[in-house]
């Protein structure tokens, strides 16, 4: 007889979950899509993350980082390997957004090696400097500065979540 599987909670983040999401990061760090960070610099930073648990097994995090008082950005998205493509990233996208608009920001913007994967959610690939909240303030400290590889991509906020766009399809005229 199949078992059901637990249901998928999303949430922000506590101080004690911290070592868990820092796991998480970790893992997904051989992919070469993430950047590293610090236990202490996800506890300081806990109550930005957003978090799915899939019973009481974190799957997967994001955090949303202030830029400025307009920009904030998608960071640290990780999803654990085995439930990527059941739309664990998109729920977690989609509460940054909601959170971001919460806070009265803007644009809401992320670098990655994936940009179709945001293209999907409504972003757009925006030339970097674009972005300059992000680049000031930790790109020219990184050391893959102007070698990253990284698409910057941004999404106005008042964008409709990814869960809520009704698909679309275009035909081409012959």
């Amino acid at each position: 007889m199949p078992r059901s599987r637990p249901e998928l909670t999303i949430t922000r983040a506590s101080k004690k979950q911290a070592s868990a999401v820092h796991a998480l990061i970790t893992a997904n760090l051989e992919e070469g899509h993430l950047l590293p960070r610090s236990l202490q610099e996800i506890t300081t930073h806990a109550d930005r993350f957003t978090i799915a648990m899939r019973g009481r097994k974190l799957v997967g995090c994001a955090e949303l980082a202030p830029l400025s008082r307009q920009v904030a950005e998608v960071r640290s998205l990780a999803v654990d390997a085995k439930e990527r493509g059941n739309g664990v990233g998109t729920l977690l996208v989609d509460d940054l957004r909601q959170r971001a608009h919460n806070d009265g920001f803007d644009k809401l913007s992320a670098l990655t090696h994936a940009p179709g994967y945001f293209s999907q959610m409504g972003f757009s690939i925006v030339p970097h400097i674009w972005v300059r909240e992000k680049v000031f303030t930790d790109c020219v400290k990184c050391e893959h500065y102007r070698r990253c590889g990284q698409y910057a991509m941004v999404t106005p906020i008042d964008a409709p979540a990814a869960a809520a766009r009704p698909l679309q399809f275009v035909h081409a005229r012959a």
